[in-house]
């Protein structure tokens, strides 16, 4: 039986819900959002404008062309505004900035550590987790929600002997995902498709990995994804999820204008943060999953297959 969804947000949340609603609001939260993005990333020392600026003068269609699955239909909820791009995740511009926006956002979530160091140690953190709680290597991982290949690197340079597949819904990010596995001349298979329904072969993976992700989805999407990669684990084998920590003191104790950006690129933030996660992990059919901090604002949650 699947529990009802609980989306209810508290005063300040709602008070927040209220600003965006309008829409000349909601666009002004999102311009001060991506300003104040790049000029963190320019004065840690990440290069926004320039590395945008280079990929843009590089021709993509042959790059797209290879990617993408034009058959592929995208959910409603993912034909979305999503973090301060009108298109969300399926333009250029997008597809351009996520690694300098990753090195801004995370410029802080490790106390002590010099900011541009925050993505990477951010990503070994949750690596750390993953070997000290699975046992055995995997040999075959399906990276969920690639994006332009950040996480799938960080895996493949952890798991080196592994068969590494990178799916998104975004053949944009995926142009760049392999545009960057030939300049690394890494082996990595990438796949436009669903998260949903990836066309996958049963029990065909030891892992599954989902790194901030599922703060972008519906509760009902969530659900769908969590059977679905149930369906692709082999027996024994291993989902793992690091994204936000909705207990963070810093969530629940966020100002109100810097709550108004966050939500305002992040649509679908108060079903995240309303999920019961463990719950969900056990209706898809994993075991009772162990969460596990890596950050003051992260989380990592690890279940195996039941059965």
């Amino acid at each position: 039986m699947t529990a009802a969804v609980k989306t209810t947000p508290g005063f300040a949340s709602r008070l927040v819900n209220g600003v965006l609603a309008i829409k000349p609001l909601a666009n002004l939260a999102k311009h001060q959002a991506r300003q104040m993005m790049i000029k963190r990333a320019e004065r840690i020392g990440v290069p926004w404008t320039k590395e945008v600026k280079t990929l843009q003068a590089r021709d993509w269609k042959a790059d797209l062309t290879q990617i993408e699955n034009s058959q592929l239909s995208y959910p409603d909820y993912y034909v979305t505004s999503f973090h301060a791009y009108e298109t969300g995740n399926l333009s250029w511009q997008a597809a351009f900035e996520v690694e300098p926006a990753a090195y801004a956002v995370h410029s802080k979530v490790v106390e002590g550590a010099e900011e541009a160091q925050g993505d990477p140690m951010l990503r070994q953190s949750y690596h750390n987790i993953l070997k000290s709680q699975i046992p055995n290597e995997p040999q075959d991982i399906l990276d969920v929600g690639c994006s332009v290949g950040l996480s799938t690197f960080a895996l493949q340079a952890v798991y080196s002997q592994a068969k590494i597949i990178g799916l998104d819904l975004s053949p944009y990010f995926l142009a760049v995902a392999n545009y960057r596995a030939q300049q690394r001349q890494a082996k990595i298979n990438w796949l436009h498709a669903q998260a949903e329904s990836t066309g996958l072969p049963d029990a065909s993976f030891d892992l599954v990995s989902i790194f901030l992700m599922c703060h972008e989805l519906p509760q009902s999407a969530t659900r769908q994804i969590l059977a679905e990669m149930r369906r692709v684990l082999r027996p024994g084998g291993y989902l793992a999820i690091m994204d936000m920590n909705p207990k963070s003191e810093v969530y629940q104790k966020m100002p109100a204008y810097i709550l108004t950006l966050l939500k305002s690129t992040e649509p679908y933030l108060d079903e995240y943060f309303a999920l019961d996660i463990e719950q969900a992990f056990v209706e898809a059919g994993f075991q009772t999953p162990t969460i596990t901090n890596n950050t003051h604002r992260h989380r990592t949650v690890i279940a195996q297959v039941s059965g």
